[in-house]
């Protein structure tokens, strides 16, 4: 048959399966009766006429001296396992090479036309903060941390903007090489490829979260349908990322960081992986086992994506500061990896070479960027070291449990006593890296404050419902598969399922610690949480199974046309069916979709807040201030915004969490003014939901605006610039003041008043001063206006303000600076 008729039999067999509810009972007893005779009659088939005369006229069977037979069988066959049909001509070199790296997805338009329906989801979920965002030439990042991105991406492009400078990599300052170092390199480079300017950087910080969520989904896709071999489960996979409220406010737009670097490289390195795992098991389905493990080491495309998988893991070794974490679920996975070898008596040596040749070109990139550029901290960078040490003493340990044919259950005894042995090995040979280790490790995990330091599982929401708020319903589903997936590797030589299983328990045991690895966790989830949705499809007859839930049934070859093959796959379903699985797919997204934009609105910056930080930034201008006379002082959940809009520097936000509260629960900001020290320019007041005294700082400047309100002081060193009219948000410039002198009658209490404009918001700004025994007046001021002094006035002008003048009052009411 050639290649063209096997295509069109497969398609026939396919949309016969898509038609008839009964198709693979009917294509398996065909099946059965043409594998008993060459050929054989009507009568030996218990079919209705209709269903066999169906076969007939579709070309699955076919007449052959006066009775039937099926066309080809082996065709048949792959359509209802869920294996890609070949071609029986051309070279079988380049034949085993396409089939290595064609995925089985690509050419096929109606699952691409789903998958893009897909990641026009991913997106969208991702703009639903777009207004806050782009604020006419101003792009207002939600968060606080995204400005430290944006703050290196500019001091980079300010030493170059050329995309070929690599000199500007191998010396990054030393604040860009130590945690993040090619986080930063890669926004400068994509900022560079886009001119280099401040709308380049602009748009880098817009945009790559959006487009980075696009790529890791089109590898999502990709993981899914390789493990699976159903692009149903794909599209759904890509969906539930889509919808997953903690990943979209991660990655929404505007949210630069380096978690859209971490998720993809993580994507990247988990479809290496799978890819990897299930090419071998292809392989055995039609290979003895020591031929499937030559044929894998034998093909180009092996190496290739070996070559891929350490490029992902040199990347990730030097995207954040916590890089270390993600190899841990990489050396859990080697480590079971050589037991279900042995037990399968398979080589754990050979079966993972490439896996091992992955790990030793991720060493090489992550030690050789540290030690020439100086990236990173000696012992995250060396970190793939460890585990390629660990990865070749335990593989070792298989083979020698292979051929001895020892239990596994002391495979793994022993596993768990190399890496004591290896931990213990570093405290005692080295430790200044088990000190940093640990400190990373307190850093990471056990560092409290903030809101992403809860647990997923917090009591708050009655332990289960925190992961349906931060994951969705998704979340669910695909703790659901884990524990399939558990079981079934328990059973059966399943590496690909090994992988995700490795991987979705140690990410979301990260989570339970942590709710800042909750996105990390829904990477691998989202596939596990596709296939429970397309399986909850199945159980109401909406869809057919997806292929490893057929595996081992009372129907193995059960499959389905619009998934469970590597080929075209997607038929579409009647009206009835569509509404449906529409309705079903909306009950299972429906909570995603309300809370995507709830939690995404809550780390966006309103519209006090902005123009708070436009107006200091116009104030810090007209003043010719510049950092760190122009620092802002305010919460440190929002100060890197501020200080970005005001002055670029946002680095930083040490000084205002070591100092803020203590400056706002006090009683005495003018006494808060000398202890500032030049490092304050500008503060910044916002509402609470708890009220504080009337007396503390805090109300005063935000309730009665440095003006004493009723009965208190007026303050003298805090100039308003800008308050809203809920009073939500207040901002003040810092400055010296001007003293204004008077001659008067000693012990009497002189008003010192103006009227001052802020905002288009009139009020009076007004001191009683008691004149002292010398009989001089002195009253120092904030704001530049006419003053009236007692029955005297004296104009004091801007400059006077922030200079510190002081002014006397003439005689005649003019005052005269000194």
């Amino acid at each position: 048959m050639t290649d063209a008729d096997s295509s069109a039999l497969a398609d026939a067999t396919a949309s016969f399966l898509a038609d008839h509810d009964e198709a693979e009972r009917a294509l398996e007893t065909v099946l059965e009766v043409d594998s008993e005779a060459e050929t054989w009659t009507f009568d030996d088939v218990p079919l209705d006429s209709g269903t066999f005369g169906e076969l007939v006229s579709r070309g699955i069977v076919e007449k052959a001296d006066g009775e039937y037979r099926v066309a080809d069988a082996a065709v048949v066959r792959a359509v209802l396992s869920g294996e890609a049909v070949e071609s029986d001509t051309g070279d079988s070199g380049s034949r085993d090479f396409r089939s290595a790296v064609d995925l089985g997805i690509w050419g096929d338009r109606r699952a691409l036309a789903g998958l893009a329906g897909a990641l026009l989801l991913v997106v969208a979920m991702r703009l639903t903060q777009f207004r806050s965002v782009f604020r006419g030439d101003h792009v207002v990042s939600p968060g606080n941390d995204p400005y430290y991105y944006r703050y290196w991406t500019n001091e980079l492009l300010a030493e170059s903007t050329s995309p070929t400078d690599i000199g500007v990599l191998a010396e990054l300052p030393a604040g860009a090489a130590a945690r993040r170092p090619l986080t930063h390199a890669l926004n400068w480079w994509f900022a560079t490829l886009l001119g280099g300017d401040q709308w380049a950087a602009d748009a880098v910080a817009a945009w790559l979260p959006v487009v980075a969520s696009v790529a890791l989904a089109v590898v999502i896709y990709a993981l899914a349908v390789v493990v699976t071999r159903d692009v149903r489960v794909g599209i759904a996979s890509v969906v539930l990322l889509a919808v997953t409220p903690v990943h979209a406010v991660y990655t929404q737009v505007g949210f630069l960081e380096h978690r859209l670097h971490q998720y993809f490289w993580l994507g990247a390195t988990l479809l290496a992986l799978a890819w990897l795992a299930v090419d071998l098991t292809r392989r055995r389905e039609t290979s003895a086992d020591r031929d499937a493990v030559r044929d894998h080491l034998s093909s180009p495309a092996t190496w290739l994506v070996a070559v891929g998988l350490g490029v992902a893991l040199g990347a990730s070794a030097h995207l954040w500061g916590g890089s270390s974490l993600l190899f841990v679920p990489l050396a859990a996975y080697v480590g079971l990896r050589a037991v279900i070898d042995a037990r399968e008596d398979i080589s754990p040596t050979l079966a993972n070479l490439p896996v091992l040749v992955g790990i030793g070109i991720g060493t090489a990139i992550s030690v050789w960027l540290h030690t020439n550029w100086g990236w990173h901290s000696g012992f995250v960078a060396y970190t793939p070291a460890m585990v390629l040490g660990g990865a070749v003493v335990v593989l070792a340990l298989g083979d020698l449990w292979r051929q001895f044919e020892l239990h596994v259950g002391g495979l793994l005894a022993l596993e768990a006593a190399v890496v004591a042995a290896g931990l213990y090995a570093l405290r005692r040979l080295r430790p200044g890296d088990w000190a940093e280790a640990r400190s990373r490790a307190d850093d990471l995990l056990l560092r409290e404050g903030i809101t992403e330091t809860s647990s997923l599982f917090t009591p708050e929401y009655a332990v289960i419902f925190g992961p349906l708020i931060q994951l969705g319903v998704g979340f669910y589903l695909g703790v659901a598969v884990l524990i399939w997936a558990v079981w079934h590797v328990s059973r059966q030589y399943e590496p690909a399922w090994l992988l995700l299983a490795v991987y979705t328990s140690t990410l979301m045991l990260l989570a339970a610690i942590q709710v800042r690895f909750a996105a990390q966790f829904a990477v691998p989830l989202s596939v596990l949480g596709g296939v429970g949705f397309v399986y909850a499809l199945s159980t109401v007859d909406l869809a057919r199974r997806p292929l490893p839930f057929r595996r081992g049934t009372e129907r193995p070859n059960a499959v389905a046309a619009d998934g469970g093959r590597d080929e075209p796959s997607i038929t579409l379903p009647d009206a009835r069916k569509f509404g449906y699985v529409l309705g079903i797919g909306l009950l299972v997204c429906g909570f995603s979709l309300l809370y995507v934009p709830g939690l995404s609105g809550q780390v966006a910056h309103d519209d006090s807040a902005f123009e708070a930080a436009l107006t200091i930034d116009e104030h810090a201008a007209g003043a010719d201030r510049e950092y760190p006379d122009s620092f802002v002082l305010s919460e440190w959940g929002d100060n890197r915004m501020y200080n970005y809009h005001a002055s670029g520097e946002s680095e930083s936000y040490a000084y205002a969490m070591a100092n803020f509260d203590d400056f706002r629960f006090g009683d005495d900001p003018d006494g808060n003014y000398s202890q500032f020290e030049d490092r304050v320019g500008y503060v910044v007041v916002t509402e609470r939901e708890t009220e504080l005294p009337a007396e503390s700082t805090h109300a005063q400047l935000l309730e009665d605006l440095g003006t004493g309100g009723d009965g208190g002081e007026a303050l003298v060193h805090y100039q308003l610039l800008y308050a809203d009219d809920d009073r939500s948000v207040a901002a003040f410039a810092v400055v010296p003041g001007a003293t204004i002198e008077a001659d008067a009658e000693p012990g009497e209490t002189v008003t010192v008043s103006t009227s001052v404009s802020v905002d288009g918001e009139s009020l009076t700004y007004e001191r009683d001063v008691t004149v002292g025994d010398d009989g001089r007046l002195e009253a120092t001021v904030p704001y530049d206006g006419t003053y009236a002094v007692g029955d005297d006035d004296v104009d004091v002008s801007e400059s006077d303000v922030l200079e510190g003048a002081v002014l006397e009052v003439g005689a005649d009411g003019d005052g005269d600076s000194n």
